[in-house]
């Protein structure tokens, strides 16, 4: 191999001067992405007021953009198709907690990315799409005997989280054992990053075997040679906060433990790693950062033979592929002021993003400022309070932000909310969960959308809440009353 010097002194490889070409055309052509991303995502919200989607009386709505969806999902499969070694079996599978949509998962079907669920809601919910079992991977860390069953039935492939869970699929397999690929969760303990709640593999965690635990390495290296069966080993580290160094470690330790335990049963018993997901979300601007290439080529780096060929690879993303390519956008019922400061009181807050109300200075939002024809709002920054409508004080999608001074009947727009946002509805003063739309250019320079989930009613709301049972409580032991 060539090599030469980066002018430090230090030898440099031909290889590795191309993959810096390659990730500075990446970074460049990822600056052009996320600029065309802001101008899809401002024509899709002046479309949506033009079209009716957004109005007095649909003052909530979320949007997806659907050509950013698409870009995502290739960005990622062209990461790994990078590094690995040509032949290497490798799913992508999108967490779908992280989007819960039916026509968001056939999507991301068609563009060649499974489904990693981990409730039997998330399975109805990729088989709704389409997701054969063949490309989908259940991981729970209380899956019931039902459950389990199913998934074993239907070929899905499954992680079992604990001892007790393995003896449970020992006493399931039966007929079914070689359907379903079958593997261990492990916690590799290599520490948390900088939101504790999603870290996954510290000493602590309810995750996975803890490998640090005493004994725990040996009897999952006992349990592997006692189930021939067993091919698949599973970890993951954690999602937003966790930096890409602490990520690749876990995978690292992951591997360690793949060749342990292939060295102790003398084959190549696990040929299968799945590394989990949780690349973490920039949601300081519009780019993209990290990118699926740069945490591809860290893990090449620090765990080569993870990408020789000998290990087939599976991916747990979801909060990545989907962040960046939605928005919630509220219209602005009423301006007002409060001890000088000035108040948009808006339809959008805790029940559309409950962990930034609740958790502001872990999960804060990006949010834009739209006049009342759904234009990008001018003016000089005025810092004020954008408030959702629940009734509580708290319940502020931002606060002391520097906006154009909103107006009653513009609009303002929660950015990077693709994900953990509007389809994660939480019913705070029974707010009606908000429709979704997705987006894309309509071929005659304009926006067409496609309805991804309706408004919910307010018959669904009442139905919700027992709505037929609104007698149950009162008729409840009257008999004894008399």
């Amino acid at each position: 191999m060539a090599m030469g010097d980066d002018g430090t002194g230090t030898a440099v490889s031909r290889s590795d001067r191309d993959d810096d070409r390659h990730e500075d055309r990446a970074a460049r052509h990822d600056d052009g992405a996320h600029d065309d991303r802001a101008a899809r995502r401002d024509e899709a919200v002046r479309a949506a007021v033009e079209q009716g989607l957004l109005g007095p009386a649909t003052p909530i709505v979320g949007l997806l953009d659907v050509t950013g969806i698409r870009e995502s999902a290739a960005r990622l499969r062209a990461a790994f198709e990078a590094v690995v070694a040509p032949g290497t079996p490798v799913l992508h599978a999108f967490a779908v907690k992280a989007t819960p949509l039916v026509p968001v998962l056939r999507l991301l079907h068609e563009e060649g990315i499974g489904a990693e669920v981990a409730s039997p809601g998330e399975l109805a919910l990729a088989q709704a799409a389409g997701v054969p079992p063949g490309r989908t991977v259940l991981d729970s860390p209380a899956k019931t005997p039902a459950e389990l069953r199913e998934a074993l039935e239907l070929g899905i492939a499954v992680n079992a989280d604990n001892p007790q869970e393995l003896a449970r699929i020992d006493g399931l397999i039966g007929s079914a054992a070689g359907r379903s690929p079958l593997g261990l969760r492990v916690n590799p303990q290599v520490g948390g990053g900088a939101i504790e709640a999603l870290s996954t593999a510290t000493e602590t965690s309810k995750f996975g075997v803890a490998l640090r635990d005493e004994g725990a390495r040996a009897w999952v290296v006992r349990a592997y040679a006692e189930r021939p069966w067993l091919t698949r080993l599973h970890a993951h580290t954690g999602s937003q906060g966790v930096p890409l160094p602490l990520m690749a470690r876990g995978v690292a330790e992951t591997y360690a433990l793949a060749e342990e335990i292939n060295r102790h049963v003398g084959r190549r018993q696990v040929d299968t790693i799945d590394i989990g997901g949780g690349l973490p979300v920039n949601f300081a601007s519009d780019a993209t950062t990290p990118t699926y290439a740069q945490y591809a080529r860290l893990l090449r780096e620090t765990v080569p033979g993870l990408f020789d060929g000998r290990y087939g690879l599976v991916t747990e993303f979801g909060r990545s592929l989907l962040a960046k390519h939605g928005t919630v956008v509220a219209r602005v019922e009423y301006a007002k002021s409060a001890g000088g400061r000035p108040v948009a009181v808006t339809h959008a807050g805790v029940q559309v993003a409950t962990r930034t109300v609740y958790v502001p200075g872990a999960w804060p939002l990006r949010v834009a400022a739209y006049d009342a024809e759904g234009r990008p709002k001018q003016g000089p920054p005025v810092v004020q309070d954008v408030a959702g409508p629940a009734c509580f004080a708290g319940d502020l999608l931002a606060e002391a932000r520097p906006l154009p001074l909103l107006e009653q009947g513009d609009h303002v727009a929660a950015l990077d909310t693709g994900a953990y946002y509007f389809a994660h509805h939480y019913a705070y003063n029974s707010l009606v969960r908000p429709a979704i739309h997705g987006f894309a250019p309509d071929g005659r320079g304009g926006v067409a959308f496609a309805t991804v989930r309706e408004e919910q009613s307010l018959a669904e709301v009442v139905a919700e809440s027992g709505g037929a049972h609104a007698g149950s409580l009162t008729t409840l032991g009257a008999s004894s009353r008399r």
